[in-house]
């Protein structure tokens, strides 16, 4: 679905805020602490220059399987706001989310709250693992630019409600998010239209939702557990479709081994591209989540024939 069809509606539940408030703007900082760096983008694509914002999952880690540092504990007993995207991804702070003194300063962009005791009591009935792959809803919910849309409102939604926001100001920015947004969205839409004609494989699933926003086919996804290697019965499946694919390209990850998709890919004729779905190469400026959606774009094609990495 396109972004612009959905514009119509968007400041509705934000702009209250410009209209009965009419002071200054404060002075005071807001400290935001955000636990991946997309979220970051989000933030600072609407946030004034005295919100604050520190991110939690450094570049080379994954929030699958991260461990938060002292450091970071005290971030987040300093924070005014605390944005994650839910329980079925940064598994690492449920537990810590889940205690009084962070409950109603912390918001999952997911919509998905759950209670950590429950969670942790779910976890130790089944097989350890800390992060839904395969079952249920895909977490990766903002690469597809609709779904990070609907997350910056909620955003703007919480900076507006704190006492030393700009109210306004945050008000104009999401505007203009929303109009640049939708225009990079048309702009990545046109250029994707040849990559239609090959089979794109992916590492794992957080590539889907772009792929079904931007209504590109995944022929296979290698793995629906990163944490772990595939097992012998989806390894010969992969290879059979490689083996069958127009033009067959794989979307590898920075933050994954690479060892093992190589060996499965060993003497197959495969292009590969690199795309990363935590944007850690990327400037976290008021632009930063167009040039992450452009960035997963340029990825793409560089799996068209003519561009593409053997």
């Amino acid at each position: 679905m396109s972004i612009l069809s959905r514009v119509g509606r968007s400041l509705a539940p934000v702009l209250f805020g410009a209209t009965v408030f009419t002071a200054a703007p404060a002075n005071a900082e807001v400290n935001v602490v955000t636990s991946i760096k997309p979220l970051e983008l989000l933030v600072r694509s609407i946030a004034t220059e005295d919100v604050q914002v520190t991110t939690l999952v450094p570049p080379g880690s994954s929030p699958h399987n991260y461990t938060i540092r002292p450091s970071q504990r005290r971030a987040l007993e300093n924070a005014d706001l605390v944005f994650w995207v839910g329980p079925d991804m940064e598994s690492f702070l449920i537990r810590l989310l889940s205690a009084d003194e962070f409950r109603e300063r912390t918001i999952a962009l997911s919509g998905e709250e759950v209670d950590g005791d429950e969670h942790e009591e779910e976890q130790g009935q089944d097989h350890g693992h800390e992060h839904d792959h395969g079952e249920g809803e895909d977490p990766h919910l903002w690469v597809d630019p609709a779904l990070a849309l609907d997350m910056t409102r909620d955003i703007a939604k919480a900076l507006v409600a704190h006492e030393d926001a700009d109210q306004a100001a945050i008000n104009r920015n999401l505007a203009r998010f929303e109009a640049a947004l939708t225009d990079r969205e048309a702009s990545i839409r046109e250029q994707l239209a040849p990559a239609r004609e090959i089979d794109i494989f992916a590492y794992h699933n957080a590539l889907t939702r772009f792929a079904e926003h931007y209504e590109l086919e995944l022929a296979g996804v290698l793995t629906l557990n990163p944490e772990l290697s595939p097992g012998a019965r989806h390894v010969a499946e992969v290879q059979n479709k490689l083996r069958e694919a127009t033009h067959p390209c794989l979307l590898t990850e920075p933050q994954f081994n690479r060892q093992w998709w190589r060996s499965i890919t060993e003497g197959l004729d495969v292009t590969f591209s690199t795309w990363d779905p935590l944007a850690m190469d990327i400037d976290a400026t008021e632009t930063g989540y167009l040039d992450f959606q452009q960035s997963i774009a340029d990825a793409i094609l560089q799996c068209l024939p003519e561009d593409a990495q053997h």
